[in-house]
This record gives structure tokens, C-alpha cells and sequence, in this order.
């Protein structure tokens, strides 16, 4: 059947057409993997991951994907654990500033200007700024593969969620407030990013 006249229809493995492509702005806005983990030599690295969701509830799983295999990738498989921050507005430059490419002995936490706090159950540091933080134990590093089984540039990494720290003051009354943590959002195009705010929500309950 060929595609309707009113879209924009194209193959992937042809190239999209269009001044950027639309795959990830399209998926989305995703919230982002802000993670830190530390070297086998000890440096801590911490990187914003824009492929980054949970995907199960028992055992608590997280998990980033990354492009070509870099630091992030490496030193959690090697020392089995890492790190979440909750990336919020007020962060955002800080984060933005993470994302440089630069050496694998390179401290971008503290070159962020940003602060460490040890881990209470992985020896991984979590950001202190940042409200929210899941410290994690890798669980599995996967090679993506396309579907007809081609190794993709692209790893996933998984990890058990197995310390929660979070800000006081975004529990209210024993529940998450999640627009008050004013999350950052990625959403896609060059460099595009979305706000939460409490007008914006919308509740509905499961039929049945």
C-alpha cells in the first residue's frame, strides 16, 4: 500500500530527507540519563545519556543507551555499577557541560563545577546537586543489533536500582512531586529541551 499523500513517509536505511532527523524528536520528550560512574583507576565520569527510561518494576531496572561505546559504558560493565542523577532545570547548563568530549582521566563532575557525595551502596558517586539520584548495580551491557541481526554502534546498558535518594521537599505528603523537581527533558532536534510544569497534568485512571 503505498503511503498517505499528507505525510512525510521515508526508509530509514535511505535517509530521511529533512534538515535533521526526526527519530528522536519524535520520541519524545525523554528524560535524561545523567550518569556517573567511576573508572577501574578510579576517575569519576559523568555523562548525559538522551536514550534513557526505566524498564521494570520488580527488581527496579534503569537503563541508557549509548553510541559507540564510550567511558559511561566501560567503566559500569567493568566495576558493575553507576550511578542516576535527575537532571532539573537549574542543572541544566551543568549537564550541558558534562556532555564534552573529553579524556577517560578527565573528572567532568568536578569540572562541572558540580559535587561528589559517596555512594551509600555502590562505590559510585551521585551528584549532589541534583534532587534525585538511583545508585545502581549493572546488571547486563547489551550490543544492539538491527533486525536482521547486524551489531549496531549502539549499547545498552541495564542496572538494578539499589539506593534511592531523594529531596524532602519534592515528597509531599508521603507522594512524588514530580513537576515541583521541574525535570529537564530532552526532545530531540540539535538541541531541544522541555520543561514540566503542574498545568500541564492530566489524570486518568485504568478502565476496569
Amino acid at each position: 500500500m503505498p503511503p498517505a499523500a499528507d505525510h512525510h513517509f521515508y526508509r530509514p536505511c535511505d535517509g530521511h530527507g529533512l534538515p535533521h532527523d526526526p527519530f528522536n524528536a519524535i520520541v519524545a520528550p525523554r528524560p535524561i540519563g545523567w550518569v556517573s560512574t567511576r573508572g577501574s583507576d578510579g576517575t569519576v565520569n559523568l555523562a548525559p545519556y538522551s536514550f534513557f527510561n526505566a524498564f521494570a518494576y520488580s527488581p527496579p531496572i534503569i537503563g541508557f543507551a549509548s553510541t559507540d561505546r564510550k567511558d559511561s559504558v566501560t567503566n559500569a560493565e567493568a566495576t558493575g555499577a553507576f550511578c542516576w542523577n535527575l537532571v532539573t532545570e537549574d542543572l541544566a547548563e551543568a549537564m550541558n557541560a558534562t556532555s564534552a568530549s573529553v579524556p577517560a582521566d578527565v573528572d567532568e563532575l568536578a569540572g562541572a563545577g558540580l559535587t561528589a557525595v559517596p555512594g551509600a551502596v555502590v562505590d559510585v558517586p551521585y551528584v549532589a546537586e541534583s534532587p534525585v539520584a538511583f545508585e545502581c548495580r549493572t546488571s547486563q551491557v547489551i550490543r544492539l543489533t538491527g533486525a536482521d541481526g547486524t551489531p549496531a554502534a549502539s549499547w545498552l546498558t541495564l542496572g538494578e536500582v539499589v539506593g534511592v535518594h531523594i529531596a524532602h521537599e519534592l515528597l509531599r505528603d508521603g507522594l512524588y512531586d514530580t513537576a515541583a523537581a521541574r525535570p529537564l527533558l530532552r526532545a530531540g532536534g540539535p538541541a531541544t529541551y522541555f520543561g514540566i510544569r503542574p498545568e500541564h497534568r492530566r489524570d486518568m485512571r485504568r478502565p476496569g
